[in-house]
C-alpha cells in the first residue's frame, strides 16, 4: 500500500471516529495561532530535540527503586524538561470552550467531569487487566511507585508531569505537528516517549489518553481542557486504583527503598 494511500484511509478513519464524538469534542472555536514560518520551524526544532530528551529521561526515572532519591529526582526533571521544552518552543494558548449561547468561556467543569469519567472507564479496565498476567504485571510495576516512599512526592511528582506533559505534548509539539492530523500523529509522539519505560500498560494509556487530550486541545485550541482532564485522571488513579492491586506484593513491599 502506498504513502498516499495509507494516509486516505487513516483520513477516512479519523473522520469517521470523529463524527461519533460529542459536540464538545468535535466543533473547534474559532483561533488565530498563525506564525512565520522561521517561528513554525525554530519550534519543530526544539520539540524533536526534547521529545528525544524527556523520553530517554522517562525509562531512566521508571528505572530506579520506587522510594529512592533518584526516582524523584529524575521524575522531577522530566517534568522540568517538558515544561522547559513547551515553553521554549514557542507561544502557547489556554483555549476556549462554547458555552450556553455559544459563548466562548475558559473550559473549567467538563474537562474536570472528563477526567473523572476517564478514571471510571479505566478502573474498570483494571479489572479487567488483573485477569491478562502481562497487563497485570505491569501495572503491579507501575504501582510500586505509587505505594512505596513519600505519598506527598508521589503525589507532587505525579501531577507536576501530568501538567508538564500537556504543555509539551498539546501544547508545543502539537502546534509544531501542523494541520494534517495533529492529534494523530501527536499521539502517536506521545505513545513512542512512552515505550521508554518499556511497560505495556503505560504505553495503551498514553494512546488511549493522548487521543481524548489531543481532541481536547483541537476542539478548544488550547491547553487548559486538557490540563485540568490529565490531572483529575491523574489524581483519582493515584488515589483509587493501588487499593485495586493491593493483594499483589509486588505493591506493598515491606523492604526499604534504596537509598538515593
Amino acid at each position: 500500500m502506498t504513502r498516499t494511500r495509507v494516509g486516505a484511509v487513516a483520513g477516512r478513519v479519523e473522520a469517521a471516529a470523529v463524527r461519533r464524538l460529542p459536540r464538545w469534542l468535535v466543533e473547534k472555536v474559532p483561533r488565530d495561532h498563525r506564525e512565520s514560518d522561521e517561528a513554525f520551524h525554530r519550534r519543530r526544532r526544539v520539540t524533536a530535540g526534547v521529545s528525544v530528551a524527556g523520553a530517554g529521561l522517562l525509562g531512566l526515572s521508571l528505572s530506579q527503586p520506587p522510594g529512592s532519591s533518584r526516582f524523584y529526582g529524575l521524575t522531577l526533571g522530566v517534568a522540568g524538561t517538558w515544561l522547559a521544552g513547551g515553553f521554549a518552543s514557542g507561544p502557547l494558548h489556554l483555549g476556549w470552550t462554547f458555552g450556553p449561547g455559544d459563548l466562548l468561556r475558559r473550559p473549567v467543569v467538563r474537562p474536570v467531569l472528563t477526567g473523572a469519567g476517564a478514571f471510571g472507564a479505566f478502573y474498570v479496565a483494571a479489572l479487567v487487566a488483573k485477569r491478562v498476567p502481562v497487563l497485570d504485571a505491569a501495572i503491579t510495576k507501575v504501582l510500586r511507585y505509587a505505594s512505596q516512599g513519600s505519598a506527598p512526592l508521589v503525589l507532587t511528582t505525579t501531577l507536576a508531569n501530568g501538567l508538564a506533559e500537556e504543555v509539551f505534548f498539546r501544547g508545543a509539539l502539537y502546534a509544531a505537528v501542523g494541520t494534517s492530523r495533529p492529534v494523530v500523529t501527536s499521539t502517536a509522539v506521545y505513545g513512542l516517549a512512552t515505550v521508554a519505560t518499556r511497560n505495556p500498560a503505560l504505553v495503551l494509556a498514553s494512546l488511549a489518553m493522548g487521543t481524548l487530550f489531543g481532541l481536547q486541545r483541537r476542539s478548544t485550541g488550547g491547553l487548559q481542557a486538557p490540563v485540568l482532564t490529565h490531572l483529575t485522571w491523574s489524581a483519582l488513579m493515584l488515589r483509587y486504583l493501588p487499593p485495586l492491586f493491593q493483594d499483589r506484593p509486588d505493591v506493598h513491599d515491606p523492604r526499604p527503598a534504596a537509598a538515593g
